[in-house]
């Protein structure tokens, strides 16, 4: 127990902070992270690196490098930029990669380095250029704000659905602002600024000065500023070396932490749980790591490497060349059973299964003191938690065993949650694996949904570990295998160095006639590919000759299509769903 705890470091009296590896890090890179763009997306999602993006001392002739990664380092696309200057890059909500030009136009790359779409932040950008960038989510999707040159600020907080918004002009602003960050409040995005000693929120309609309250005096300027995952909370660093930290909103001040060190962090970033009361900021400069709370003393952390943070809905992921850590609060659950002397039912519980391995009557004596307490169902409860917050299987499986030994002494206990969390870690570990290098957290996972899961699985071509999940979990087939064989449909009509006659038959090995499923859909993927015959082929398959119809006339095959209308019998069939017509 007490050497379980040797990486724990208390914040104050009444929270915990732990660091720990999540993957040692295999790739070859060739520059430092400092000399690259960096956007790691959250949620355990890709890293993607731009190499030699447009320095000074770099020759102007070599090309940069795009580079995308797993959370593990493992490659997943690798290309040559030969676009213009990139300024700044971001993931969107569905791990679309945002790169920023400086021209104003972003260009969207999925997981793979394919090309997607592209779209112009407008001709004021363009003229002005952009001199800095931010990517940002909302409930509504994944943002993009720019800085122009002119100083003046544009946004859009949907990129899915691009609706432009120029920012009102903040007075007197003849130069970059020293920090800016975009906020969401009441549902709608501002532009927080910092210039010099003044703080000014931007919204649709106005500039409008803000004062954090209760900010110690003597601040000439902010430094940097960070707004949480949730966009609940703000904190500001200023070059009087104070960190405030309080709500995103400037109308309270929640704390203010003195870390004698004023020069400019590269990164500041929240560390937060869901439901916690603590409330922690992560500084990082070249070669320290600071966290900071409510508390008089600091936790620190010498960094051997340049290092990257990446902010999550509980903690901070930090990944270097060689390691990619994760640093969070120790849960309420965890810290109840494995602090130093804790009495808690649930550390009774797990002493008392560890001593009926070695059948010993301790484990008698134990378990008698937590019934006498009227503690066991509470007990069960605390070490099924605390199963789900552990990354190494072995303590999950210890945790598990003391929670199915208390079990067996309870006439009532509901299984759900035991038999929920055996299935949810067991997809954890699975997509924790190095070779998949998703390293999410159960409370990630849980604000993920297991659907989101799948689709970023498929996203990555994981297509027989989705089917996996699937099947253990016994998801209905619509959900579940169906559509996961659609996708993978979808993308074997992609590879055109297989024959149209290999494709149409592999896809019809593996699909058959699995419910749910819709040649024709794939059928017109094929068609949008440029393959027509293969397109033909695949609606061979289609059970449902009405299906037919309508891709076949837009293929302009008329003649089939009038065939397969006069076999389905369906006389609205001879208008042509698709605005043609069989006559």
């Amino acid at each position: 127990m007490d050497c379980y705890t040797a990486n724990w470091n208390p914040l104050g009296d009444s929270a915990f902070y732990r660091k720990y590896e999540l993957y040692s890090m295999d790739w070859d890179l060739k520059e430092e992270l400092r000399d690259c763009l960096v956007a790691a997306a959250p949620y355990g999602g890709p890293i993607a690196l731009l190499r030699n993006p447009w320095r000074k001392e770099k020759a102007a002739s070599v090309r940069p490098v795009l580079d995308i990664y797993s959370a593990s380092g493992m490659p997943l696309a690798s290309l040559l930029w030969k676009s213009g200057p990139v300024v700044s890059l971001g993931w969107s909500a569905e791990e679309e990669l945002l790169c920023v030009q400086e021209d104003g136009a972003v260009l969207v790359y999925g997981l793979h380095g394919d090309f997607r779409r592209h779209f112009s932040m407008g001709n004021e950008v363009l003229q002005n250029r952009v001199l800095d960038a931010r990517i940002f989510h909302t409930e509504f999707g994944s943002g993009v704000a720019i800085l122009t040159g002119a100083h003046r600020f544009t946004l859009s907080a949907n990129v899915g659905d691009l609706k432009l918004r120029r920012m009102p002009e903040v007075p007197g602003l003849q130069s970059a602002p020293s920090c800016w960050t975009a906020l969401c409040q009441d549902r709608v995005a501002h532009i927080l600024l910092a210039v010099g000693p003044d703080l000014y929120l931007l919204d649709h309609a106005a500039c409008s000065a803000v004062t954090p309250p209760g900010l110690a005096p003597g601040v000439s300027s902010f430094l940097q500023m960070a707004v949480s995952f949730t966009y609940r909370h703000l904190a500001l660093f200023t070059d009087t070396g104070y960190i405030w930290m309080g709500t995103a909103s400037l109308k309270e001040k929640l704390c203010e932490f003195n870390c004698n060190i004023r020069a400019p962090p590269k990164q500041m970033v929240w560390c937060s749980r869901p439901r916690s009361k603590e409330r922690a900021v992560v500084v990082a400069w070249e070669r320290r790591l600071m966290v900071v709370g409510d508390a008089s003393e600091s936790i620190q952390f010498v960094l051997d490497e340049d290092s990257y943070l990446v902010p999550e809905l509980d903690g901070v992921r930090i990944f270097s060349r060689s390691t990619h850590e994760f640093l969070h609060e120790v849960p309420a659950a965890s810290e109840e059973i494995f602090k130093i002397a804790s009495m808690a039912p649930g550390a009774l519980l797990l002493e008392a299964q560890k001593e009926y391995e070695k059948e010993s009557q301790k484990a008698d004596e134990y378990l008698r003191e937590i019934q006498e307490l009227g503690q066991l169902t509470q007990a069960v409860q605390q070490c099924i938690e605390a199963a789900g917050h552990e990354h190494q299987p072995d303590m999950q499986k210890s945790l598990l065993r003391a929670a199915s030994f208390g079990k067996c002494f309870l006439d009532r206990f509901p299984p759900n949650s035991f038999v929920h969390m055996c299935q949810d870690l067991r997809v954890l570990n699975a997509v924790r694996d190095y070779h998949i290098g998703i390293p999410l957290t159960y409370s990630q996972y849980k604000q993920l949904t297991i659907q989101v899961l799948l689709d970023r699985l498929v996203l990555r071509r994981l297509y027989p570990l989705a089917i996996q999940i699937c099947e253990y979990l016994r998801l209905p087939e619509v959900q579940g295998v169906s559509r996961i064989l659609a996708h993978w449909a979808c993308y074997k009509v992609q590879q055109k160095d297989v024959s149209d006659e290999d494709v149409a038959r592999a896809i019809n090995q593996k699909l058959g006639d699995t419910p749910g499923v819709s040649y024709s859909d794939i059928a017109a993927r094929a068609y949008g590919c440029g393959r027509t015959e293969l397109a033909i082929k695949l609606l061979e398959y289609e059970p449902r000759s009405g299906e037919q119809v309508p891709l076949l006339l837009k293929m302009k095959r008329s003649k089939l299509a009038l065939s397969k209308a006069i076999e389905s019998g369906d006389t609205d069939l001879g208008e042509g769903k698709a605005g043609g017509s069989l006559g």
